[in-house]
């Protein structure tokens, strides 16, 4: 089975976009060895979710909006909604880890998951609209940095976190020690170069990363360590976090 570059690529294209990507035997592993990876596709799934805003002189803001929040699930689906509709169930309930974690197996969909979905989808679409109004180049600086980063928040996960028990999480940990983050903090650095020397891009990259850290340092109270639901959460609510920073630090330049 091939563990070099390419297949973890290609494995981890297959897991976090909804490209049409030809996996083969190992590509699956690769991944998991080589989280450098992680903000590899979070750069090619943010510069094609970016492709709307080329529209910017042509079409209102708020379609322009739509059509960013449209590409974005094209592309990387929308699974990773479902960690933000489980862990939305879990943070409502009562009860101890344990309880927690048997509410995130649990199918049905409660309140907690209605609202967490609800605002999350909410939160990207009013980013989406601030970043609409931005000028193009910068506008597409955030969108890609807010990928990149949240990919890079999921890629720290893996690398320090502990999973809560046998399963999708575990998964990633299980192949991924501290000292692996260095690889993909590096090969997320040239993003910030997308608004130079405007911090904008790199501001949008370190909000979508310590936004995608927020569900692992709850989860560590909470659920005894992270989940597959956990990475999933993250790469939504990285996104996000990575949206409004970059937008906000535009407005204050």
């Amino acid at each position: 089975m091939s563990s070099s570059p390419s297949a973890a690529l290609r494995g981890a294209l297959a897991f976090l976009t909804r490209l049409p990507v030809t996996t083969r035997e190992g590509d699956w592993n690769a991944f998991r060895a080589r989280p450098v990876v992680f903000p590899i596709v979070g750069a090619i799934a943010g510069a094609i979710a970016a492709i709307p805003l080329l529209a910017a002189n042509a079409l209102p803001e708020p379609t322009i909006a739509l059509g960013y929040l449209l590409a974005v699930y094209a592309v990387t689906g929308i699974h990773h909604l479902d960690g933000v509709a489980d862990l939305g169930d879990a943070f409502v309930v009562h009860g101890d880890p344990a309880r927690r974690r048997e509410v995130l197996k649990d199918t049905t969909t409660g309140v907690g998951a209605l609202l967490a979905v609800s605002l999350a989808v909410a939160g990207l679409a009013l980013g989406a609209l601030g970043v609409a109004a931005l000028p193009l180049a910068t506008a597409v600086a955030v969108v890609v940095a807010a990928e990149v980063g949240a990919k890079l928040g999921m890629a720290a996960m893996a690398c320090g976190a502990r999973a809560s028990h046998d399963g999708m999480g575990s998964q990633f940990t299980a192949k991924a020690a501290p000292h692996s983050f260095a690889a993909p903090a590096v090969a997320a650095v040239p993003v910030v170069f997308l608004s130079w020397p405007e911090p904008v891009a790199a501001t949008a990259l370190l909000g979508a990363t310590a936004g995608a850290c927020l569900p692992w340092l709850w989860a560590r109270r909470h659920l005894e360590g992270v989940t597959g639901d956990v990475f999933g959460a993250a790469n939504e609510i990285g996104r996000l976090a990575g949206l409004h920073a970059g937008v906000i630090v535009w407005t204050l330049l």
